[in-house]
């Protein structure tokens, strides 16, 4: 019988604060179970970037995978912040100096139909007692955004029967999921020759693991606030116990150089987009969640202009700082606009149109002070809906670009991507045709179109 450990860590979202300690557990535990008789093994779920993060926005992520080089990660699936948040190019390139493997089975390039170079489809692990552990890393497949970037996902309830097509009875298996507590428990159900389920991608945490059918899950929670481990008694490939545990980050001690290397690590990413000089501004840029200030009218028009749309509509919240007078630089526009979302060139019959201005009407009021939580960081507050291109009247007759709409034609119209998933204007998702402009985020857009209104001197 040989004792197995697997460390695990998932969901971090550029929280650097917390790297420091998980980085000194990651190490000395692994050695104190080296010392106990464990044969280890260092995993990650992916997640691990986040373009909220100055530092992982200049440098397209890399900074993280530096990060992560130095555990000595013996492998590592990705999420879909590596996988939709850095375009074709820059994922291609995100690994290239990782000293671990890549394992992601359910992503092919579009245009070759094969698996990217940087990824393996299974990782094995032959351990010094005889037994070989099997990995296997599937990611969410978000059919509508990443065939934007020119990769095809495949649904990992039609990949893993082909996976598994192609396993022996004499390995044991563990799957690294980015998919979510819900698919983990649908697969541990329905494919029981998993034997760990390590999971991530909706942030949930299992302090003892969770038993399903014949697999044991585990999950680490979300920012690096927990940290997991899953220790095995194998026997010829056979699993003949497992346990799962966590250990809570802020547990671990801290020491004295933390908060010097997090403040290092937060000014090379500043000063990195403070090179890149984008505009000057004749005047003070103000915002509010209320009223229609400069910031909320002038993007409105970048938005229009990206789209090519005679109509926009955006809310207050978005923007978080307003601009100073002067030279506007890459960082300062990192720091109003952090998302990661894109402008939607949406298309509405002028019925669907009226039915989508009457939701957003109604719910106006409430989603002024609304706290934005869940689906990535969008703001604090939704704030003040506002529309340019677009009026309503007393009556609720709704005016595009100066004439009342007809219901018979067809309009397009600037939104941004979140409106298709938020459930507030139902009628984007259900009826718009909807168009996202993914090459560029709302920050890029705002800085191209800055820098041709109030261009350099």
């Amino acid at each position: 019988m040989e004792k197995i450990a697997i460390l695990h860590t998932n969901d971090l979202h550029s929280h650097f604060e917390n790297w420091p300690r998980i980085k000194r557990y990651l190490i000395s535990e692994k050695q104190k179970l080296e010392k106990a008789g464990y044969f280890v093994i260092t995993v990650d779920l992916g997640d691990a970037l986040d373009r909220a993060d100055p530092l992982t926005d200049a440098t397209d992520g890399k900074a993280n995978v530096e990060l992560l080089n130095e555990i000595g990660y013996d492998a590592a699936t990705i999420g879909n912040n590596e996988g939709l948040t850095n375009s074709k190019d820059q994922l291609n390139h995100l690994y290239d100096a990782a000293n671990f493997d890549v394992v992601l089975g359910n992503i092919v390039d579009s245009d070759t139909k094969k698996r990217p170079d940087w990824a393996h489809e299974t990782k094995m692990i032959n351990t010094p007692g005889g037994n070989h552990i099997k990995i296997y890393g599937l990611t969410a497949p978000y059919q509508s955004t990443y065939t934007l970037e020119g990769w095809t996902p495949i649904d990992d309830q039609e990949k893993i029967p082909e996976l598994l097509d192609n396993d022996n009875d004499d390995e044991v298996l563990v799957l690294l999921s980015h998919l979510g507590v819900t698919q983990d428990r649908l697969i541990a159900k329905k494919f029981p020759r998993f034997d760990v389920i390590i999971g991530s991608h909706t942030h949930h945490l299992f302090e003892h693991g969770e038993r399903d059918n014949q697999s044991l899950l585990a999950a680490a929670g979300k920012y690096g606030y927990y940290v997991g481990k899953v220790t095995l008694e194998v026997d010829d490939d056979h699993v003949i116990n497992s346990e799962a545990s966590v250990v809570k980050t802020s547990d671990l001690p801290v020491e004295p150089e933390d908060s010097k290397w997090l403040d290092a690590l937060e000014k090379r990413g500043q000063d990195i987009l403070a090179q890149s000089k984008v505009a000057k501004l004749d005047e003070k840029m103000d915002n509010g969640l209320r009223g229609k200030p400069r910031m909320v009218r002038e993007f409105l028009s970048a938005m229009k202009e990206k789209a090519g749309t005679k109509a926009a509509i955006v809310n207050n919240g978005l923007f978080l700082h307003a601009l100073p007078k002067g030279i506007v630089d890459k960082n300062q526009l990192h720091q109003i606009l952090p998302h990661s979302m894109h402008v939607t060139k949406t298309t509405l019959s002028g019925s669907d149109l009226w039915r989508m201005v009457m939701e957003m009407q109604k719910n106006w009021k409430f989603l002024i002070a609304y706290e934005q939580k869940g689906m990535g960081f969008r703001g604090k507050y939704f704030g003040q809906l506002n529309y340019d291109g677009i009026d309503v009247d007393d009556q609720n007759n709704v005016y595009f670009d100066g004439k009342l709409i007809d219901f018979n034609q067809t309009y397009e119209i600037a939104l941004l991507d979140h409106y298709i998933f938020i459930p507030f204007f139902p009628t984007v998702a259900i009826k718009g045709d909807n168009n996202i402009l993914y090459d560029q985020t709302l920050r890029e857009v705002f800085a191209s179109y800055l820098s041709k209104k109030y261009p350099l001197e």
